[in-house]
């Protein structure tokens, strides 16, 4: 790539970026976009996340959510909504006006809630809500469920541990009381054998 169409490129991203910071509509001229530079508000980490998300609901693998995927994931997240919200929630992102959400749509639901843009009913502030990543809850990519299972385990094996542990006691405690009775017949052979 040489200058002037990085130029190009990078003036055409301050467009869209300028424009999406006024609230207003933006037609793509193109759709490959890299979302860890362009939505660098978020870490990588939150962006994976998010794709997780995505790709979890994204049932038909094409990359995109239709209505009825859209309707689905609001409706586990907990927060259904109408054929109309619905319809509302998919405009008010859609930039390409497919009638459907691409990932990088769906990471402008999450811009649009970090920066205050998105109102308290609408679905896409229920969406953003629900899909946030609560690390007190469910760890950090699953880890906590991870650490707790391993805890468990280590419970189970401290229990198993302990049972060894208590049979071995009483096994010692056995051949030192047998140790302590063989020597107390020693001692009472010996009186009779003098």
């Amino acid at each position: 790539m040489n200058d002037s169409e990085l130029n190009s490129v990078l003036t055409r991203r301050q467009e869209i970026n300028e424009a999406l910071d006024n609230g207003d509509q933006v037609k793509l001229k193109y759709r490959v976009v890299n979302v860890y530079s362009e939505f660098s508000e978020f870490t990588r980490k939150e962006i994976k996340q998010y794709e997780g998300t995505f790709q979890k609901f994204n049932t038909n693998k094409d990359n995109y959510l239709c209505l009825e995927q859209l309707k689905r994931m609001m409706e586990i997240l907990g927060a259904p909504q109408t054929h109309l919200g619905l319809k509302q929630m998919i405009n008010e992102v859609d930039e390409d006006e497919d009638g459907r959400l691409s990932f990088r749509e769906f990471l402008l639901v999450f811009r649009k809630a970090r920066a205050g843009q998105l109102a308290e009913d609408s679905g896409l502030a229920a969406l953003a809500k629900y899909t946030e990543v609560d690390v007190n809850k469910v760890g950090v990519n699953g880890a906590k469920e991870f650490f707790e299972a391993k805890i468990e385990d280590l419970k189970k094996l401290s229990k198993f541990e302990e049972e060894i542990r208590q049979e071995q006691e009483d096994r010692k405690r056995g051949e030192e009381e047998k140790a302590v009775r063989r020597q107390e017949f020693l001692e009472r052979m010996a009186i009779f054998g003098k």
